[in-house]
């Protein structure tokens, strides 16, 4: 199933999109909005799907589908975590400023929870009140959970996977250093995120979809120029049901729980990044100087994952870097 939400309250209205992503239609009689989906997956899961193959038929009541209506799948989530399972891009870019990275990495995942109460549309402006914050773009694959149990085991995690999208998890990186100097974490470096217009159930994704990873390029596009198309299911050291039974060790997650990946990264730099803290290390590492600058006013990203027939899977992730012209 190819599931959205229409810009409709806080909350989005879910609908289903259809597999050639033209034609859409309202589950309202189902589920008002997507968290409810989640809180009775198991329930409304066949109703769903029985609407989506009529839709895919053309056997009910639909209308065009505009990704630029769509407001993030969960347009505000109880819990949002983030992790870094690409340990590569970690070693870079600790090496580009001469730090050592623990074997540790290698074996307990990294983690951080971010804000989830203001996600961003997948259309909509990325706002900010100074470019001299270091703002980058961070393109990822998240998943969505059910209610996951306290200490849940690795291969039981996996069953806890009911969505996937795509993320862009907005960094400023001028802001990091000063606020992990703190030993507390991040916090203003990491605002809003923004996800896909799409997410999907995991059989939609076919064969690309194994251990736990997405085994398909994740292409990032600066300003109409390629920055990377790293395949997702490389060099990925954590899969999606460790990072879930690591962020499960100590407490339960909640149904409409996101897990990002982290940023997507090959070994093989001939893909190139999805980020440009990366591109700006691998410069340091050859050059002795970061010559690639953050993004600027007027910048536009685009993040979108295609098929093996180059299909897109998710939409588009695809937002402009605007001055934020609120209270300073």
């Amino acid at each position: 199933m190819k599931l959205a939400s229409l810009k409709s309250g806080r909350d989005g209205e879910l609908i289903l999109v259809d597999d050639a992503q033209q034609r859409a239609c309202r589950v309202s009689n189902i589920a008002c909005t997507l968290q409810s989906a989640l809180d009775r997956w198991e329930k409304v899961k066949p109703e769903l799907e029985s609407a989506y193959k009529a839709l895919c038929h053309g056997d009910v009541e639909s209308f065009p589908f505009n990704e630029s209506e769509c407001h993030s799948p969960l347009p505000r989530a109880y819990h949002w975590a983030d992790g870094s399972a690409y340990v590569n891009h970690v070693e870079l870019v600790r090496k580009a400023r001469g730090a050592v990275m623990p074997e540790s990495f290698w074996t307990d995942p990294l983690m951080y929870q971010g804000g989830s109460d203001t996600f961003l549309a997948p259309h909509d402006p990325i706002l900010m009140a100074d470019e001299a914050w270091g703002i980058d773009f961070e393109a990822e694959v998240a998943v969505m959970t059910d209610d996951v149990p306290m200490g849940v085991s690795v291969e039981a995690a996996a069953q806890h996977i009911k969505l996937l999208m795509l993320v862009n998890d907005v960094s400023l990186r001028n802001l990091i250093p000063g606020e992990l100097g703190k030993g507390f974490g991040f916090y203003q470096s990491k605002p809003s995120s923004a996800f896909s217009p799409l997410c999907v159930t995991p059989d939609e994704l076919g064969d690309a979809w194994q251990e736990g990873k997405v085994h398909l390029p994740l292409i990032a596009q600066l300003n109409e120029t390629l920055i990377g198309n790293p395949n997702a299911g490389v060099d990925m050291t954590f899969n999606f049901p460790q990072l879930i039974a690591h962020a499960a060790k100590s407490r339960p997650l909640g149904a409409g729980t996101i897990i990002g990946s982290g940023t997507v990264s090959n070994k093989d730099r001939a893909s190139g990044s999805c980020c440009l803290a990366e591109v700006r290390m691998l410069e340091i590492i050859a050059d002795g100087e970061a010559k690639t600058p953050f993004m600027q006013f007027g910048d536009r990203i685009r993040i979108e994952m295609r098929d093996a027939a180059g299909k897109s899977i998710f939409g588009s992730i695809d937002q402009v870097v605007r001055r934020y012209e609120g209270t300073q």
